[in-house]
């Protein structure tokens, strides 16, 4: 099963999260046709943004996108909180330049996305959105993001993340403010140094706790216990009638005249809703919310 483990070293002001998603990936991959360079890339994504949302501890959505200008003009990856055994919902999705060729399949994310910008949205569930952007300027999106955490949050962090086709991981550090208290509070640069040995392939075929024994057996680690994640998307026939409700009778109609009915696709999960003739009639009736009752 797919989870994020949490830890942390005691006597340090040191904390950390480990995510494996193999089958989270699987599901969101297998339902694209994504080149495999980009499926690395979301891979990647979806480590992370399942790595932010446990460690900012947010009760809302976590939206995270890579924009650019490049072959990939768009990389997104959301984190719905989960309130039942499932734990996090991951969803994500890619935007392809058809007018620009794809580099090889070791490309780094600048190279795929060219010039742009990383946006961080938190929209909790009470309380202001909020949303943090960073220049492009690194190679990868480990890198891109530990400058936003240093830049926009003082706190220093280190990212982990590897990702292929079928599997996606990741490894979060994290310093937490300073505390005259503790014993070890040296204990950063060290811990950093051991998991900078972690090679791409350990991160994703050994388990996370595998992972945490090879790095840090010297250290005192508490491993608490992990927390699920997996595959979800938000999308639903009622959200897509309402949406459709916005764009007004006259359109609605000249649709259903042209084409006899109205359909339309989720782009995270690939799922088509079609909306019959009585259907839209039924919506454009509708005075305020769309009839729970269409189908």
């Amino acid at each position: 099963m797919d989870h994020i483990q949490r830890f942390i070293f005691d006597d340090t002001n040191v904390r950390g999260e480990l995510v494996k998603a193999d089958t989270t990936c699987q599901d969101i991959t297998g339902r694209h046709n994504y080149p495999e360079v980009v499926n690395r890339q979301l891979g990647e994504m979806l480590a992370a943004v399942a790595l932010l949302t446990a460690t900012i501890k947010l009760d809302g959505v976590l939206t995270l996108e890579v924009k650019g200008n490049g072959p990939v003009s768009l990389l997104m990856a959301e984190s719905n909180p989960g309130h039942d055994e499932r734990g996090q919902q991951l969803r994500a999705i890619a935007r392809l330049d058809e007018n620009q060729p794809l580099p090889e399949e070791d490309a780094s994310l600048q190279t795929l996305m060219g010039e742009g910008h990383i946006v961080m949205t938190l929209d909790p569930r009470e309380g202001k959105r909020y949303q943090g952007i960073v220049a492009m300027e690194a190679q990868t999106l480990a890198q891109c993001l530990e400058s936003y955490f240093e830049h926009s949050e003082q706190l220093p962090s280190r990212l982990w993340l590897s990702a292929s086709t079928e599997q996606a991981a990741g490894l979060m550090l994290q310093k937490l403010p300073e505390d005259e208290s503790l014993k070890d509070i040296d204990a950063w640069p060290r811990l950093n140094m051991l998991a900078d040995t972690l090679k791409p392939e350990e991160l994703l075929e050994l388990p996370a706790r595998e992972v945490l024994v090879r790095l840090f057996h010297e250290e005192q680690i508490r491993v608490f216990d992990p927390d699920p994640i997996g595959f979800g998307c938000t999308c639903s026939r009622e959200r897509f009638a309402s949406a459709l409700h916005q764009l007004g009778s006259d359109e609605l109609r000249s649709v259903v005249e042209e084409q006899g009915k109205l359909s339309t696709n989720c782009h995270f999960c690939n799922t088509d809703y079609t909306f019959s003739a009585a259907d839209i009639e039924a919506l454009i009736e509708s005075p305020d919310a769309p009839s729970p009752t269409l189908h």
